[in-house]
């Protein structure tokens, strides 16, 4: 079988067009991602996701952004809400274990709703330090801003998706937390100092640097380059690579957002040409997906080799008594939220 192309694509609503179904099966991405434009109801998404998966002839990985709070492409009344970041963050502050705990239910719930509609992988958690000042875009989905109860609760999130066959992508690497605008409408500049990065942004990434995938940020580190991370080999070597000491599946963000300028086919050149393994494109136009199949490549080596084992991450599901759990998750709340 061919390698797919080094891409994710998004889709344009919540049926599979001809169109589409013949783009996926000829182009082969690597990937679909899912918006809440692609979702209506259970049964809708549960065949979207069979549809999606019988034109490409493979187990693809399809993922969603299912963080809880303000980002929740999967809504009610049809899923439960979830907590933002900061909501499970104010519960370990008062007890570290009750915290991981909730932390772990909340997203060992959302991967059993995900897996019941045949998503394999979301884009969480979100690893990001806020600092003050920034842009409001991190704000309340950061899992606070202490860098221990950050990687506690990351852990506790990973293992809860992986339990229920989820594949975790963590973001946005090498940390978004000091961006003063927001990298959907124009480009952050990130000032401080190495030192400075080494010691507070990156140590959550790098204490959690075998997480499967991770997503870059579209933000530039003024102390090691003029380009944005996500098309700057230097930046993705030496920093994320190199300083975080990260190995596994490197994503790009959405290459439609204003951080980044030009034609898609060439920012999906660029991305991979500095060393992303994998863009994103999440504007669900198929010419736009197009242009990004002709700026890819076939998955080969290292490439090759991580999204093998970020596939493998969504191969397995624990027992799991959904009404237990969901009682547990409830009562902590609950107990929590006086």
């Amino acid at each position: 079988m061919t390698a797919p192309l080094s891409c994710i694509i998004g889709l344009s609503g919540e049926r599979l067009s001809k169109s589409e179904s013949v783009f996926l099966r000829d182009a082969n991405p690597w990937g679909v991602i899912l918006f809440s434009r692609n979702v209506k109801d259970r049964l809708q998404l549960k065949r979207l996701t069979r549809d999606i998966r019988d034109a490409m002839g493979r187990n693809t990985l399809i993922f969603v952004d299912q963080e809880g709070g303000r980002v929740q492409r999967l809504k009610d009344p049809n899923w439960r809400k979830y907590p933002s970041g900061d909501q499970y963050a104010s519960i370990y502050r008062r007890d570290k274990i009750i915290g991981r705990r909730v932390c772990f239910l909340g997203h060992r719930l959302i991967a059993d709703d995900l897996r019941a509609v045949g998503i394999t992988s979301d884009c969480a958690p979100v690893l990001d330090l806020p600092q003050p000042g920034a842009d409001p875009i991190i704000s309340d989905r950061a899992l606070g801003a202490d860098v221990a109860g950050i990687v506690d609760m990351a852990h506790a999130a990973m293992a809860g998706l992986m339990a229920g066959g989820v594949a975790p992508v963590v973001k946005h690497i090498p940390g978004h937390g000091r961006a003063t605008v927001d990298s959907h409408k124009a480009l952050p500049k990130i000032d401080a100092d190495r030192q400075t990065l080494e010691n507070s942004d990156f140590l959550p990434f790098r204490m959690l640097s075998d997480a499967p995938m991770a997503m870059t940020a579209h933000a530039v580190y003024t102390h090691n380059s003029r380009t944005a991370v996500t098309i700057s080999r230097r930046s993705l070597v030496e920093l994320i690579r190199a300083a975080i000491g990260y190995d596994g599946l490197l994503m790009s963000d959405d290459l439609d957002m204003k951080a980044l300028t030009g034609d898609l086919t060439r920012k999906t050149q660029r991305a991979l040409n500095a060393g992303c393994d994998i863009a994103l494109q999440c504007s669900g136009r198929l010419a736009d997906s197009v242009k990004v199949a002709k700026g890819s490549q076939a998955l080969s080596g290292r490439a090759l080799g991580r999204a093998f084992v970020a596939e493998n991450c969504a191969e397995h599901v624990s027992g799991f008594d959904r009404i237990a759990a969901e009682a547990e998750f409830d009562e902590l709340l609950r107990q929590f939220s006086t």
